[in-house]
Protein backbone atom coordinates (compact mmCIF):
# COMPACT_ATOMS: atom_id res chain seq x y z
CA UNK A 1 0.00 0.00 0.00
CA UNK A 2 0.84 3.05 -0.84
CA UNK A 3 1.37 5.82 1.54
CA UNK A 4 1.66 9.91 1.00
CA UNK A 5 1.43 12.65 3.23
CA UNK A 6 -1.72 15.34 1.61
CA UNK A 7 -0.31 19.08 2.68
CA UNK A 8 -4.09 19.67 2.78
CA UNK A 9 -7.61 17.93 3.74
CA UNK A 10 -9.39 16.31 1.22
CA UNK A 11 -12.45 18.38 1.92
CA UNK A 12 -10.36 21.38 -0.10
CA UNK A 13 -10.97 21.12 -4.08
CA UNK A 14 -7.19 21.22 -4.58
CA UNK A 15 -6.64 18.05 -3.54
CA UNK A 16 -7.68 16.99 -6.92
CA UNK A 17 -4.96 18.64 -8.73
CA UNK A 18 -2.66 20.52 -6.06
CA UNK A 19 -1.95 18.26 -2.78
CA UNK A 20 -1.07 14.54 -1.96
CA UNK A 21 -3.45 12.15 -0.96
CA UNK A 22 -3.25 8.92 0.74
CA UNK A 23 -3.35 5.73 -1.85
CA UNK A 24 -5.24 2.54 -0.88
CA UNK A 25 -4.41 -0.65 -2.45
CA UNK A 26 -3.95 -1.05 -6.36
CA UNK A 27 -7.14 -1.91 -7.33
CA UNK A 28 -8.55 0.73 -5.46
CA UNK A 29 -11.10 -1.62 -3.37
CA UNK A 30 -10.66 -1.00 0.26
CA UNK A 31 -12.65 -3.74 1.85
CA UNK A 32 -15.60 -2.69 4.48
CA UNK A 33 -14.54 -1.85 7.82
CA UNK A 34 -18.28 -3.26 9.08
CA UNK A 35 -20.48 -5.51 7.17
CA UNK A 36 -22.48 -4.06 4.83
CA UNK A 37 -26.62 -5.00 5.18
CA UNK A 38 -27.09 -7.81 3.07
CA UNK A 39 -29.11 -5.81 0.99
CA UNK A 40 -26.37 -4.08 -0.28
CA UNK A 41 -23.73 -5.33 -2.93
CA UNK A 42 -20.21 -4.20 -3.12
CA UNK A 43 -19.65 -1.48 -5.37
CA UNK A 44 -17.21 -0.68 -7.97
CA UNK A 45 -15.34 2.71 -7.26
CA UNK A 46 -16.97 4.50 -10.54
CA UNK A 47 -20.75 3.45 -8.65
CA UNK A 48 -19.21 5.21 -5.53
CA UNK A 49 -18.04 7.96 -7.65
CA UNK A 50 -21.09 8.66 -9.63
CA UNK A 51 -23.50 8.25 -6.37
CA UNK A 52 -21.39 10.34 -4.32
CA UNK A 53 -21.48 13.27 -7.55
CA UNK A 54 -25.29 12.64 -7.36
CA UNK A 55 -25.34 13.95 -3.67
CA UNK A 56 -23.49 16.77 -3.87
CA UNK A 57 -25.46 17.72 -6.70
CA UNK A 58 -28.38 17.01 -5.16
CA UNK A 59 -27.56 19.60 -2.41
CA UNK A 60 -25.87 22.42 -4.24
CA UNK A 61 -29.07 22.53 -6.59
CA UNK A 62 -31.31 23.36 -3.40
CA UNK A 63 -28.65 26.21 -2.20
CA UNK A 64 -30.81 29.53 -1.95
CA UNK A 65 -28.12 31.87 -4.22
CA UNK A 66 -28.65 34.55 -1.31
CA UNK A 67 -26.66 31.60 0.49
CA UNK A 68 -23.51 31.86 -1.73
CA UNK A 69 -22.35 35.04 0.42
CA UNK A 70 -22.49 33.68 3.13
CA UNK A 71 -18.89 32.78 5.31
CA UNK A 72 -17.75 29.28 4.96
CA UNK A 73 -15.77 27.37 7.10
CA UNK A 74 -12.18 28.19 6.39
CA UNK A 75 -10.65 24.70 7.23
CA UNK A 76 -12.85 23.65 3.31
CA UNK A 77 -10.44 25.35 1.33
CA UNK A 78 -7.15 27.81 1.01
CA UNK A 79 -9.19 31.13 -0.14
CA UNK A 80 -8.84 33.78 2.58
CA UNK A 81 -12.38 34.57 3.95
CA UNK A 82 -14.03 32.22 1.90
CA UNK A 83 -18.07 32.46 1.29
CA UNK A 84 -20.04 29.72 -0.40
CA UNK A 85 -19.80 30.77 -3.80
CA UNK A 86 -15.82 30.34 -3.23
CA UNK A 87 -17.27 26.61 -2.04
CA UNK A 88 -19.15 25.99 -5.57
CA UNK A 89 -16.29 27.56 -7.60
CA UNK A 90 -14.14 25.24 -6.25
CA UNK A 91 -16.40 22.16 -6.84
CA UNK A 92 -17.26 23.62 -10.27
CA UNK A 93 -13.69 23.76 -11.43
CA UNK A 94 -13.28 19.90 -9.83
CA UNK A 95 -15.97 18.95 -11.79
CA UNK A 96 -14.91 20.70 -14.81
CA UNK A 97 -11.52 18.73 -14.41
CA UNK A 98 -13.15 15.19 -14.49
CA UNK A 99 -13.37 14.40 -18.33
CA UNK A 100 -9.46 15.10 -18.59
CA UNK A 101 -8.59 13.15 -15.51
CA UNK A 102 -10.35 10.30 -16.41
CA UNK A 103 -8.36 10.54 -20.41
CA UNK A 104 -4.93 10.42 -18.00
CA UNK A 105 -4.48 14.36 -18.37
CA UNK A 106 -2.65 16.35 -15.49
CA UNK A 107 -2.61 19.93 -14.32
CA UNK A 108 0.90 19.72 -15.85
CA UNK A 109 -0.44 19.46 -19.12
CA UNK A 110 -1.87 23.19 -18.65
CA UNK A 111 -4.72 24.72 -16.69
CA UNK A 112 -7.10 26.77 -18.56
CA UNK A 113 -9.66 26.56 -15.76
CA UNK A 114 -8.00 27.99 -13.15
CA UNK A 115 -8.47 31.73 -12.40
CA UNK A 116 -11.26 31.54 -15.21
CA UNK A 117 -14.86 32.55 -14.71
CA UNK A 118 -16.54 29.44 -14.46
CA UNK A 119 -19.93 30.62 -12.48
CA UNK A 120 -20.99 33.62 -14.43
CA UNK A 121 -24.51 35.51 -13.95
CA UNK A 122 -26.24 31.68 -13.09
CA UNK A 123 -23.68 29.84 -10.48
CA UNK A 124 -25.43 27.11 -9.70
CA UNK A 125 -26.37 26.02 -13.44
CA UNK A 126 -23.10 26.18 -14.31
CA UNK A 127 -22.10 23.88 -11.69
CA UNK A 128 -24.95 21.42 -13.07
CA UNK A 129 -23.44 21.41 -16.79
CA UNK A 130 -20.23 20.54 -15.43
CA UNK A 131 -21.51 17.95 -13.05
CA UNK A 132 -23.31 16.60 -16.72
CA UNK A 133 -20.44 16.41 -18.15
CA UNK A 134 -18.34 14.96 -15.47
CA UNK A 135 -21.51 12.47 -15.24
CA UNK A 136 -20.95 11.76 -18.81
CA UNK A 137 -17.65 10.78 -18.83
CA UNK A 138 -17.35 8.40 -15.91
CA UNK A 139 -20.42 6.46 -17.44
CA UNK A 140 -18.94 6.15 -20.83
CA UNK A 141 -16.10 4.57 -19.02
CA UNK A 142 -12.74 4.11 -21.15
CA UNK A 143 -10.15 5.48 -18.42
CA UNK A 144 -6.83 5.75 -18.64
CA UNK A 145 -5.34 2.86 -16.43
CA UNK A 146 -3.41 5.90 -14.48
CA UNK A 147 -4.87 8.88 -13.21
CA UNK A 148 -2.35 12.20 -13.08
CA UNK A 149 -3.24 14.07 -9.76
CA UNK A 150 -0.39 16.66 -9.16
CA UNK A 151 -0.13 14.73 -5.72
CA UNK A 152 1.02 10.98 -7.71
CA UNK A 153 -0.22 8.81 -9.84
CA UNK A 154 -2.92 6.49 -8.80
CA UNK A 155 -5.10 3.60 -10.94
CA UNK A 156 -8.45 4.78 -12.26
CA UNK A 157 -10.25 3.02 -9.42
CA UNK A 158 -8.07 4.20 -6.60
CA UNK A 159 -8.42 7.83 -8.14
CA UNK A 160 -11.98 7.53 -8.27
CA UNK A 161 -12.30 6.67 -4.70
CA UNK A 162 -9.86 9.93 -4.13
CA UNK A 163 -12.52 11.64 -5.86
CA UNK A 164 -15.71 10.58 -4.47
CA UNK A 165 -14.56 11.03 -1.18
CA UNK A 166 -14.42 14.56 -1.51
CA UNK A 167 -18.10 14.59 -3.18
CA UNK A 168 -20.06 13.21 -0.78
CA UNK A 169 -18.58 14.44 2.77
CA UNK A 170 -18.93 17.84 1.07
CA UNK A 171 -22.64 17.18 0.20
CA UNK A 172 -23.26 16.45 3.95
CA UNK A 173 -21.26 19.68 4.93
CA UNK A 174 -22.22 21.87 3.27
CA UNK A 175 -26.09 21.05 3.53
CA UNK A 176 -25.54 20.75 7.44
CA UNK A 177 -24.24 24.20 7.70
CA UNK A 178 -27.14 26.10 5.39
CA UNK A 179 -29.63 23.83 7.38
CA UNK A 180 -30.68 21.83 3.77
CA UNK A 181 -31.95 18.24 4.36
CA UNK A 182 -30.21 15.60 3.42
CA UNK A 183 -29.33 11.91 4.27
CA UNK A 184 -26.88 9.41 2.53
CA UNK A 185 -28.38 7.05 0.94
CA UNK A 186 -27.96 2.86 2.45
CA UNK A 187 -26.09 2.36 -0.66
CA UNK A 188 -23.90 5.49 -0.26
CA UNK A 189 -23.11 4.56 3.37
CA UNK A 190 -21.71 0.98 2.07
CA UNK A 191 -19.81 2.25 -0.31
CA UNK A 192 -17.81 4.81 1.85
CA UNK A 193 -17.69 2.35 4.50
CA UNK A 194 -16.38 -0.20 1.86
CA UNK A 195 -13.36 2.21 0.15
CA UNK A 196 -13.13 4.94 2.54
CA UNK A 197 -13.63 4.08 6.10
CA UNK A 198 -11.18 0.81 6.61
CA UNK A 199 -8.27 3.65 6.00
CA UNK A 200 -9.40 6.83 7.54
CA UNK A 201 -6.77 5.97 10.46
CA UNK A 202 -4.45 5.67 8.14
CA UNK A 203 -5.68 8.39 6.32
CA UNK A 204 -6.13 10.50 9.55
CA UNK A 205 -2.21 11.10 10.28
CA UNK A 206 -2.09 12.17 7.37
CA UNK A 207 -4.39 15.29 8.26
CA UNK A 208 -7.06 13.65 5.43
CA UNK A 209 -9.45 13.51 8.16
CA UNK A 210 -9.82 15.03 11.53
CA UNK A 211 -9.86 13.04 14.63
CA UNK A 212 -12.48 10.38 14.99
CA UNK A 213 -15.92 10.91 17.06
CA UNK A 214 -17.78 8.46 19.53
CA UNK A 215 -21.08 7.83 18.18
CA UNK A 216 -23.84 8.43 20.60
CA UNK A 217 -25.11 5.28 21.94
CA UNK A 218 -28.56 5.43 19.36
CA UNK A 219 -26.53 6.11 16.35
CA UNK A 220 -27.65 5.21 13.09
CA UNK A 221 -25.29 3.98 10.13
CA UNK A 222 -24.92 7.72 8.87
CA UNK A 223 -24.07 8.68 12.31
CA UNK A 224 -21.39 6.36 12.86
CA UNK A 225 -20.13 6.61 9.31
CA UNK A 226 -19.69 10.62 9.72
CA UNK A 227 -18.25 9.78 13.37
CA UNK A 228 -15.65 7.61 11.90
CA UNK A 229 -14.20 10.35 9.73
CA UNK A 230 -14.90 12.89 12.25
CA UNK A 231 -17.05 14.79 10.33
CA UNK A 232 -20.28 14.43 12.58
CA UNK A 233 -21.59 17.42 13.74
CA UNK A 234 -25.22 16.95 16.28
Amino acid sequence: MRRSEPRRSILDARHLLGNRAPGADQTGRSGAVSEAPSSVSAMDTDELFLRSDAALRDVIDRIDPADLTRPAPAEWTSTPDPTFRDILLAHTYDEAWVPDVLRGRSSADGDDLRGADLLGDDPIAAYDARNDAATAAVRAGGYAETFRFSYGDYSAAEGLAHLATYRAFQAWLIAKHLGIPFHFTPELIAGLEQHVVTFADEWRQWGVFPPAIDPPEDADDETRLLCAVGYWIP
